[in-house]
């Protein structure tokens, strides 16, 4: 998806990656470390859970080898705009465990991310939906996740290959109870949000979410 303004004034920052969504989780931690990105990989291992989700592992990241993406993305290959539409606090910027060994240059980012690949409402298209998730469904999230530590919307300019997702959410939280049990602030806001998802996105097409650790790679 994209879009030609942003009207929501909590959005802090807007740019575009490429975004490869993989199963093989060596190979896309390999490429992090020779391009650098983002590396956002699912933390549950239980293989009835895993063979559900639409993929493992993604990396977020800027790059001019493109052909070499392209080798990387077994599940989907994107182009995205992120929008920061809540940024992280530097009190829980990076997690202590900073790896440097090996030419590993990766800082393991605190918290856990739910991260909910989304379909369009086909009764609104690529576009509206988009613009509704920008500028009506950001600030509906922020009221009813006020325990959400830092809030980003990778909206899907355009599929190379793979699954048509129009867009990427990633929910970060302190800690996984916080996810699992502070994610609404109330009855009340889960439906809320939940209507306002039913009329932006199709809820049987969109994939089962995946709950990500995040570790950066910088060159």
């Amino acid at each position: 998806m994209s879009s030609n303004s942003v009207s929501s004034s909590s959005v802090s920052s807007n740019a575009m990656f490429f975004v490869v969504a993989s199963n093989n989780r060596a190979r896309i931690y390999d490429a992090a470390k020779n391009m650098g990105g983002t590396v956002f990989e699912e933390t549950r291992t239980d293989p009835s859970v895993m063979e559900k989700l639409p993929c493992q592992i993604l990396l977020k990241t800027v790059t001019d080898n493109f052909e070499s993406l392209k080798g990387l993305a077994d599940v989907g290959l994107y182009l995205v705009c992120e929008r920061n539409i809540k940024a992280r606090s530097n009190r829980h910027k990076i997690h202590p465990h900073t790896r440097h060994e090996n030419n590993d240059t990766s800082q393991i980012l605190e918290g856990v991310i739910g991260l909910f690949p989304m379909v369009s409402h086909p009764a609104l298209g690529h576009v509206k939906s988009d613009a509704h998730w920008r500028d009506v469904h950001a600030p509906l999230a922020l009221k009813s996740h006020t325990a959400m530590s830092h809030y980003r919307q990778l909206s899907v300019v355009h599929c190379f290959n793979g699954p048509a997702w129009d867009g990427i959410a990633l929910c970060g939280f302190d800690t996984l109870p916080d996810l699992r049990e502070r994610f609404f602030d109330s009855d009340e806001a889960k439906r809320a949000i939940g209507k306002d998802i039913a009329h932006m996105a199709d809820t049987k097409k969109s994939p089962r979410r995946l709950l990500v650790s995040e570790t950066t790679y910088k060159l």
